[in-house]
């Protein structure tokens, strides 16, 4: 599978994931990832950023409201249009076009940084992806990722409960398998029965990377690692958020920031 195959997929499930996300049911991305993406983030305002697949926009809007012009692209037109009507509707400025990450519609050299919320483990080609953010940074630019943590979204994975229904360990396997496009079937677990059963669930393609893979990755392309972190929600935030009560358990998210020289 390539990286336009896989984006048909994406365009496929945009309707329903703009639904559901917008209507406030992605938990783990609202008050785990996102909050923790924006923690570690360096200060941006005044840079130029680009947003490599923005989905419908959220955290595309999250960086412009810190006072950065942003450029957005997504593989997947009906992702677009939605970003693209929110920016009719609220106006931050940000510039949505349909295109790849792994063929960047830009001049080397454009942006100050580069952001990839959860989309980058989403592209078969990542060694290309790579390049391309690399490619689009100024000297001294950094780019910064999230994406499912290679070490316990294996192909094989099981969430063991106890009796009350709490997460206490989650089984892992087949973490050394490649996974090139096995497709994946879910839909937001949050979202109430009759939402559910109004939308397909979501088809997802997978492409399993090691930890070590995703590094060196980094690293030959000519990234400076910088920062990585592996977030979990505190107590506080669980017994607000009772859902996301398994991700204290294993890290779901990797966050990584690398750095072009410069």
């Amino acid at each position: 599978m390539n990286h336009l195959q896989a984006g048909q997929f994406w365009n496929n499930n945009a309707e329903a994931w703009s639904a559901l996300a917008r209507a406030g049911y992605d938990l783990y991305r609202d008050h785990l990832n996102t909050p923790a993406f924006f923690n570690m983030l360096p200060e941006i305002a005044g840079l130029r950023g680009l947003d490599i697949g923005c989905g419908e926009g959220y955290n595309t809007r999250l960086l412009a409201q810190k006072g950065v012009h942003m450029d957005a692209i997504d593989i997947a037109p009906v992702f677009i249009e939605k970003a693209q009507e929110e920016e009719r509707r609220q106006p931050l400025g940000i510039r949505y076009e349909v295109a790849s990450g792994v063929e960047l519609p830009f001049e080397a050299g454009e942006f100050d940084f580069a952001t990839a919320f959860m989309s980058l483990m989403d592209i078969p080609e990542t060694e290309q992806a790579l390049r391309e953010a690399f490619r689009v940074l100024k000297p001294g630019g950094f780019f910064q990722f999230s994406i499912t943590h290679p070490c316990f979204n294996t192909p094989h994975r099981k969430n063991l409960r106890d009796a009350s229904g709490k997460t206490y360990a989650i089984e892992v396997g087949g973490y050394f398998n490649k996974n090139d496009g096995h497709i994946e079937e879910w839909i937001f677990g949050a979202a109430p029965a009759h939402l559910k059963s109004a939308y397909a669930k979501f088809r997802v393609p997978l492409f399993h990377r090691t930890l070590s893979e995703w590094v060196n990755l980094l690293l030959q392309t000519g990234f400076i690692l910088e920062y990585m972190n592996e977030p979990h929600p505190d107590d506080e935030t669980v017994k607000q958020v009772p859902y996301i009560q398994d991700s204290q358990v294993v890290a779901y998210f990797l966050h990584v920031r690398g750095r072009k020289p410069g």
